[in-house]
């Protein structure tokens, strides 16, 4: 039977990359899509994961939701690495929703229409899943299980020098889900990081002659330049994606169980992931955390899939 996940993204190329391995992934049925403000500002995200989803036409749609900006507004984007619509500047068409429905209502009504059986996956900040908790203060136990793209064990950063970016965005909202009473699992960057997508994978993908491949190109030969030029990286970091593959492959990572925290108020701390290691912890573990990825199985299914899905799309 197919796992029955909901997808919390904020598209951006990487979390675009996921949002089309879930579309034609067989192994799960997507039962929401909802956008959140992250990488991009939440007017752009939810235009975005519409026009990858009309990009796609991918054999069953789901419903989308739409979040909002975090309270206190959205302290950073990547849209220097990513461009100005944060895909490249692909300037997919899209029929635009007039009324859309709000992200935290699809997200409560996904769970509760189907209790312990939906997996959530966020792969952006968590603003999103905090208000659906706070309206819903129920559904945190209703949810099968918890998939968090972001954090960091070892306090290093990509944001600040200590928080990762997806926390660091909302820590509000992540303190709120790291407290929340449900299964989680945390994708860090301590497991993500050293993982790189470069040219020589891109050679793998489907060919650009290809509508599907074409689109895959658009979008990461201008992200690897500009990772390049901006981190002086030979390619680019696929957090959101190794953190998809590792909710519906659980055996592509390690984990183990600890105890996790987010600090909110810090001026240097802002969205650092605080997690109990002492030898006598007195916090109770409330979180597993993915301590290794299986780099070359992530890899391997990345290709086949993105070879299967372009030949479906020339298929139909």
């Amino acid at each position: 039977m197919p796992k029955k996940i909901l997808l919390d993204a904020d598209p951006g190329v990487v979390d675009a990359m996921a949002l089309c391995l879930a579309m034609f992934d067989p192994t799960v049925e997507i039962v929401a899509l909802t956008s959140v403000s992250g990488s991009v500002p939440a007017d752009l995200a939810a235009r975005n994961l519409q026009a990858i989803v009309e990009f796609l036409d991918p054999p069953r749609l789901p419903r989308l939701g739409k979040g909002a900006d975090p309270d206190d507004g959205p302290p950073a984007d990547a849209r220097h690495v990513y461009g100005i619509d944060g895909l490249s500047d692909a300037n997919l068409p899209v029929a635009e929703l007039l009324t859309p429905h709000p992200a935290e209502k699809v997200i409560c009504d996904a769970v509760r229409s189907d209790p312990e059986n939906v997996m959530v996956v966020c792969l952006g900040p968590l603003t999103n899943v905090a208000r659906a908790f706070i309206r819903d203060p129920e559904l945190p136990q209703m949810v099968r299980h918890l998939y968090i793209s972001g954090g960091s064990v070892s306090a290093v950063g990509n944001i600040s020098p200590c928080a990762e970016f997806n926390i660091f965005a909302d820590p509000g909202a992540a303190y709120t889900v790291f407290h929340a009473r449900c299964m989680k699992t945390l994708v860090p960057l301590d497991a993500t990081n050293p993982i790189l997508l470069t040219l020589a994978d891109l050679e793998h993908f489907p060919d650009g002659k290809q509508r599907f491949g074409a689109f895959l190109r658009s979008a990461l030969l201008p992200a690897l330049r500009a990772y390049q030029e901006c981190y002086e990286l030979p390619g680019i970091h696929i957090h959101e994606v190794i953190a998809y593959l590792v909710a519906t492959h659980p055996s592509l990572a390690e984990t183990r169980e600890m105890a996790g925290d987010v600090e909110i108020d810090g001026t240097l701390t802002r969205g650092m992931t605080v997690f109990d290691q002492r030898n006598q912890p007195l916090w109770a573990n409330n979180i597993e955390v993915v301590t290794r990825i299986k780099e070359v199985e992530i890899k391997r299914h990345i290709v086949n899939a993105f070879n299967v899905i372009a030949d479906q799309m020339e298929t139909e």
